[in-house]
């Protein structure tokens, strides 16, 4: 039966879900039906359908008590909101519903995991959240809370463990029918670990071991993990938070990490063999992937970053957040690549083309614009010329606003850059990223949905993600070089129109 909690959040955001048009919405990104989003929780395939949850305030455009959102889509592209899935309305869970995953169990039934936060005042005053791990279990559209939960709590952590930082649980089933669930967690010297948990039927639970410590090196607390075999090796996903950079790496503080390596089924034991960051643009965070039915392994963020949540359109909106444009990962030289969702080519649509176009100073080309597009740029060094200084392509552009997307090849770093874009807030703008190719030639592969820009770079090598919150009118592209470049421009336009 539904609680009043959740009826009430129900009634609320079908009543003012409908009062967003969708033209204030993203085309083909997911945004929340009303109010509040942040991380994708519960991303599935169940009942022929991909299901996506997400954290969830439908109250406010702010941060609140969580929710659970639910949406489903045939293609990863086009979303159809379905009534919110979960409310805090246990006493296990009163202040929070936090993320989470989903699976399907043998009778047919999909599962739900979730943190359950209940705020507990402390001797010296202060309130702290205790996090417990919680389940629900549903036909895709209505859930029931289980009669046991929570089903892990401060007794099934290792011992200095935080009661406070244990959140965040990715189910997955292994192939003997038995459960696993890796946990975000803080251990007793401050810093992340993986917690590693396993079940033999998804509602028993025991602590197994800690899966990856941070023992200090990134950040300090791992959230949202994710854990899955690709191309030959394992993939940790996390997103720490209080990063300091290294280099090109790990500069938003709260950013997400991406640890590759080996596992070792009989001790479940898993080896680093690499790190890197999952995206290397300003706004990206707690990932999750799921496996299709035809075998890719699919990713998708919420498009934000926590230091930049006061980046709005205006003032007070009917919603806030978005998720990233679903990515294929796969492996190469043991580096994570990201390409998008081959989905996505389903929607081009009136190509225009350019090769061999001369770039010095800047350029416009007929045809070369608009807010919801993608878009592949080739650039090389001109033939007979010396090698150029700085290529920028200005996006969402008009007379007074504009971001940017610049690189230099002496140094082979790419820069994005939205500080004219028409923002009033002095909040994070830009980010640089280290190119790993040399000598002048870049691949670059753009995509626009009215509120972001995602740049692919060389096949995926990296990512770059920001949101951008330009008057839609403003739709100009430009090119421009400090030198000569050589390039190759394709443009389609993406959805209902330019």
């Amino acid at each position: 039966m539904t609680s009043q909690i959740l009826w009430e959040a129900r009634k609320y955001e079908e009543a003012f879900g409908k009062k967003i048009q969708k033209e204030e919405r993203p085309d083909f990104h997911l945004s929340p039906r009303t109010g509040w989003m942040n991380d994708p929780n519960g991303f599935s395939c169940y009942g022929g359908k991909y299901h996506l949850f997400y954290q969830y305030h439908p109250y406010d455009s702010h941060w609140g008590p969580m929710h659970w959102g639910h949406a489903v889509s045939d293609d990863l592209l086009h979303w159809e909101y379905l009534p919110a899935a979960l409310a805090p309305d246990e006493i296990y869970d009163r202040d929070g519903c936090f993320s989470g995953s989903a699976l399907t169990l043998p009778d047919g039934r999909q599962l739900l995991m979730y943190t359950g936060v209940v705020k507990e005042r402390q001797a010296d005053g202060s309130c702290n959240e205790v996090q417990t791990q919680c389940l629900a279990v549903g036909d895709g559209a209505d859930y029931v809370k289980y009669d046991g939960n929570p089903v892990l709590n401060e007794q099934d952590i290792p011992w200095g463990s935080s009661r406070f930082d244990f959140r965040d649980p990715k189910l997955w089933q292994e192939e003997d029918g038995t459960y696993r669930c890796a946990i975000g967690n803080r251990s007793g010297d401050g810093s992340g670990q993986i917690l590693l948990f396993e079940s033999p039927d998804g509602f028993d639970w025991r602590y197994k071991k800690v899966l990856a410590a941070n023992h200090n090196r990134f950040g300090k607390m791992w959230e949202c993990p994710d854990f899955f075999p690709l191309d030959g090796k394992w993939v940790l996903l996390t997103s720490p938070q209080d990063m300091l950079p290294s280099g090109f790496e790990y500069h938003n503080g709260n950013g997400t990490l991406c640890l590759i390596g080996s596992y070792e089924k009989t001790t479940e034991e898993f080896t680093e063999e690499g790190n890197q960051s999952v995206d290397y643009g300003i706004d990206f965070y707690a990932p999750q992937t799921v496996l299709t039915p035809d075998g890719r392994r699919v990713m998708i963020g919420w498009m934000q970053n926590w230091d930049t949540c006061n980046h709005r359109r205006v003032h007070e909106e009917p919603w806030f957040g978005q998720m990233s444009l679903p990515r294929e990962l796969s492996i190469r030289d043991g580096k994570l690549l990201q390409k998008p969702v081959r989905e996505l080519e389903a929607m081009r649509r009136n190509k225009i083309s350019y090769e061999n176009v001369t770039v010095s100073g800047t350029v416009r080309l007929e045809g070369i614009r608009g807010r919801r597009i993608d878009m592949e740029l080739t650039i090389r060094p001109e033939d007979g010329c010396d090698l150029y200084r700085k290529f920028a392509v200005r996006l969402a552009q008009n007379g007074q606003y504009h971001t940017s997307i610049s690189f230099r090849p002496g140094e082979s770093v790419l820069k994005i850059d939205r500080k004219f874009s028409g923002s009033r807030r002095a909040i994070i703008h830009q980010r640089r990223s280290k190119v790993c190719r040399k000598g002048g030639a870049l691949k670059l592969r753009i995509i626009l949905d009215r509120f972001s820009v995602e740049a692919f770079v060389n096949d995926g090598e990296q990512v770059l993600s920001a949101v951008l919150y330009t008057e839609q009118e403003a739709d100009g592209i430009s090119f421009i070089a400090d030198g000569t470049v050589n390039m190759d421009v394709v443009k389609y336009e993406i959805g209902g129109g330019a």
